[in-house]
């Protein structure tokens, strides 16, 4: 099993979930705004974070909360805005990919991914 390692700082960080030649998901910094498709693997990772059980980790909350503020910058609420983008015609495919990628990538992997997310957690 390879290791998934976020060592940049959270405000470089833009979760990006996508399928390599080897089957590993791809966690990189990106230098522009966020795309629909990194949304989208955002939304499915707290999916699937939470039916793990990672929604009852407090450090997770927080971590989840972090990745949204820096990939959603200047919005007010982001976990908000991210649930209403879900629920919007034109975003229903980026989410259906993003499900099977998630899906190809195997729990193993996005379990790793969710313990990640819960690292990001900002110390009081």
């Amino acid at each position: 099993m390879s290791s998934i390692l976020l060592a940049l700082p959270v405000s470089s960080l833009y979760a990006k979930a996508t399928e390599t030649e080897d089957k590993n998901i791809d966690v990189t910094p990106q230098q522009t705004g966020v795309t629909d498709e990194e949304l989208a693997a955002i939304y499915v990772l707290s999916e699937l974070c939470s039916d793990y059980g990672f929604k009852k980790d407090p450090n997770y909350r927080s971590g989840y909360a972090e990745l949204l503020k820096e990939n959603m910058p200047g919005i007010q609420n982001p976990m908000n805005a991210l649930q209403m983008r879900t629920k919007q015609k034109d975003f229903k495919p980026f989410l259906e990919q993003a499900r099977q990628d998630a899906n190809k990538a195997g729990e193993a992997e996005n379990k790793e991914i969710c313990k990640e997310i819960s690292s990001l957690a900002k110390s009081p």
